[in-house]
């Protein structure tokens, strides 16, 4: 979700509320300034940017409407070309926006009475304008992809630079880890699985929906919201408990036996297959240990700690034996980074983690700790569970200058970039030509980025 810092200009004009609110005030009409193919651009989309979105380098009322101008360039290109944001993609926006406006307003409430609309009347204008956002991103990306950068093209852009140009590479650790789950008692387990067939009974009777009760209930937060819709996905993507029943499926309008999954406990319904995808919606239910439970478990890590420090067996032999952390029980407990590689063309595993990428529990107990120390227990969340853990500092990595031999994928990285922006740079120079815009007279005088405006 954080992905989306960057749209405070492009995409500020989705506070119509804000934007009509100034023009009711202030009497102005109204109007056409720009427009760019078969698309305008108002004057009130300008405004509505220039309030609520971030500093502008330049004078706004040319730098804004220029924005706007590019992103329908792409967005024409995306139609021609049948490049689409996917539904997933816009609702994962469209609710990261929308927490993030609850949030600066206060509440709901306050955002409804700012907006003088409906939180469902808010989410679908913003759905539409995400849309436009996305799908231009998605046209940047495409024009840009084949674009490629060679290690002697990476040597010779930093042979010259000045040392204090060189990017600074943030401090990164490696972390290795010992994880338990608490107990959960069968009764705790009841408790779930009976709520689920309340659910079941609810909507065979009808007297709910399965969405509304995802909505209400269900304690997965990337599908809860959508009702428990989860996007068209293949079984090899799926829990194999999870798959082997969704995928048994054929009936839309019955819901699952109860499944047990590696996330706790579900109940699905089929909404499509297509081909060898499947769309469903599920409620998901996770039992709680007690906290007697919980204080039993940490207590038996406290005691497996102290016997790694007395040498009575290693860290890497309790993850391989003693640990319940599939991720990294195999791997001597390392922990690792599974993230987008610097050229943004693959995802890449590494041990190596800035601070803000490991769990926020981890990052505050090895924040303070030294290279082979091993922590105390403490409490974390994982998968939507409580497990208890101690982790070992297995290496820290200080920040420093980035260097040829030791930071060259991201190097390659920022000279990747560089190629790429010079690439869509131009292609809006080569679009401006055979695309027509006129801009009212009174918005001309402007020393705009691309010039090719004004023919």
């Amino acid at each position: 979700m954080k992905i989306f810092k960057s749209i405070r200009i492009a995409f500020a004009l989705l506070l119509l509320g804000a934007q009509m609110s100034l023009f009711a005030q202030n009497n102005v009409v109204d109007e056409v300034i720009w427009v760019v193919g078969d698309e305008a651009i108002l004057r009130s989309d300008v405004e509505a940017a220039r309030l609520t979105g971030g500093p502008v380098k330049g004078d706004p009322y040319c730098v804004i409407p220029e924005q706007l101008a590019i992103q329908k360039l792409f967005l024409h290109q995306a139609a021609i070309d049948s490049i689409e944001a996917t539904p997933a993609e816009i609702n994962r926006a469209v609710e990261s926006q929308m927490n993030e406006w609850v949030m600066l307003a206060g509440s709901k409430e306050k955002l409804e009475e700012y907006k003088n609309m409906t939180m469902t009347q808010i989410r679908e204008g913003l759905y539409d304008q995400m849309k436009d956002y996305l799908t231009a991103q998605n046209m940047r990306r495409k024009l840009a992809e084949d674009v490629k950068v060679t290690p002697a093209e990476v040597r010779q852009y930093f042979k010259n630079l000045p040392a204090d140009s060189l990017p600074m590479i943030p401090e990164q650790v490696e972390v290795q880890i010992v994880a338990l789950k608490p107990i959960i008692s069968q009764s705790e387990i009841d408790r779930v699985k009976e709520e689920l067939r309340d659910y079941t009974e609810r909507v065979n009777s009808g007297s709910s929906s399965f969405s509304t009760l995802a909505i209400l209930y269900s304690e997965d937060p990337g599908s809860a919201r959508q009702g428990g819709e989860m996007d068209y996905v293949g079984k090899s993507m799926l829990d194999p408990a999870f798959a082997n029943v969704a995928f048994s499926l054929t009936d839309p309008k019955k819901v699952s036996k109860i499944v047990e999954s590696e996330y706790g406990y579900h109940i699905i319904q089929l909404v499509d297959k297509r081909g060898d995808k499947i769309k469903v919606r599920h409620i998901l239910r996770i039992p709680k240990p007690s906290q007697d439970n919980i204080d039993a478990t940490l207590a038996r890590l406290d005691s497996i700690a102290e016997e790694i420090r007395e040498e009575k067996f290693s860290f890497e032999e309790a993850a391989a034996v003693i640990s319940e952390d599939k991720d990294t029980r195999n791997n001597f407990g390392v922990m690792i980074n599974l993230k987008m590689s610097p050229d943004g063309e693959r995802m890449d595993r590494t041990s190596r983690f800035e601070m803000q990428e490991l769990p926020a529990e981890v990052a505050k107990v090895v924040a303070n700790m030294n290279t082979g120390e091993i922590s105390k227990p403490f409490l974390m969340m994982k998968n939507q569970k409580e497990v208890c853990a101690i982790v070992k500092l297995k290496s820290r990595i200080k920040a420093h200058k980035a260097s040829m031999t030791e930071d060259f994928q991201v190097l390659k990285a920022i000279v990747l970039a560089k190629k790429r922006e010079e690439k869509i740079k131009q292609w809006i120079i080569d679009k401006q030509k055979t695309t027509y815009v006129r801009i009212n007279e009174e918005w001309r005088n402007c020393n705009f980025q691309y010039p090719g405006w004004i023919k």
